[in-house]
């Protein structure tokens, strides 16, 4: 697994052409989990309160979700809302809830007509049952959708998933010696998407923080120094260029020693 920090300078629009060009489609990652991270900075720098960040960064899914739909990624899945965020301020907590609840009102239906089928990973006890029920009712509505599926992190913890894993399992009753790999994935959130073939963090920040742990095993790391609300399609089709020019081993060893070994 490789790791990439970028630091290149905006896109063109040549150059997103050029990118978006220059990734065949075999090479492009199937799915894409992006770590949405720099809003209250984002925010701060601009001398707002970090609820006009987490606002614009909302605003941000849609461009993104259509990018990734418009270049062929088939998986998106956004981090908006860890476990660990209910340490955060009471108010701000507050306004994130309010703020992904209108974006959930007003965006599911034109997520709809584009064909995105939403998911939800993460558990919804203990948010407001408002909140809940948007969240179900657009998971229902584009349910049958499968031009991409958009699948919405939120009060998710990677940790937390695999400990919920586990309890399911011994609910069902399965014996210790039969718990395989293929085990475990069938009985966490993600249990019917892929794993992450890419994984992005924005803002600048080198780290995981306990997302998707179990499914990135694999996964090819790019972190960018943009800020969320900043990152633009541009910025995706760059690390989905710099995806392309990888070699996936998994283990084993590149074509060239491969070849070298002959």
């Amino acid at each position: 697994m490789t790791g990439a920090v970028s630091d290149s300078p905006t896109l063109t629009n040549d150059d997103v052409i050029a990118a978006r060009a220059g990734v065949p489609l075999e090479r492009l990652p199937r799915h894409v989990a992006i770590i949405m991270d720099g809003n209250g900075r984002w925010a701060a720098k601009r001398g707002l309160p970090r609820v006009a960040g987490h606002e614009r960064g909302t605003d941000n899914i849609r461009r993104i979700t259509f990018a990734a739909g418009e270049i062929g990624i088939k998986y998106l899945t956004l981090w908006a809302f860890s476990t660990e965020n209910w340490r955060r301020p009471a108010d701000e907590i507050q306004g994130i809830m309010r703020i992904l609840g209108e974006a959930i009102e007003r965006e599911t239906e034109e997520l709809h007509k584009q064909g995105a089928q939403l998911r939800h990973i993460g558990s919804l006890e203990g948010l407001d049952e408002n909140l809940c029920k948007s969240v179900q009712g657009a998971i229902e509505l584009t349910k049958d959708n499968t031009n991409l599926v958009l699948t919405l992190a939120f009060n998710y913890g990677g940790r937390q998933e695999v400990l919920h894993a586990i309890r399911e399992m011994v609910r069902s009753g399965i014996p210790a010696n039969e718990i395989q790999e293929e085990t475990i994935s069938r009985f966490l959130y993600t249990n019917e998407i892929p794993d992450p073939d890419l994984i992005i963090r924005t803002s600048g920040e080198v780290r995981m923080s306990n997302f998707l742990i179990w499914q990135a095993a694999y996964a090819e790391l790019f972190f960018s120094p943009v800020l969320w609300p900043d990152f633009g399609p541009e910025h995706l089709h760059e690390a989905a260029l710099d995806y392309s020019r990888r070699e996936r081993r998994f283990g084993h060893i590149s074509a060239a020693a491969a070849a070298g070994s002959q």
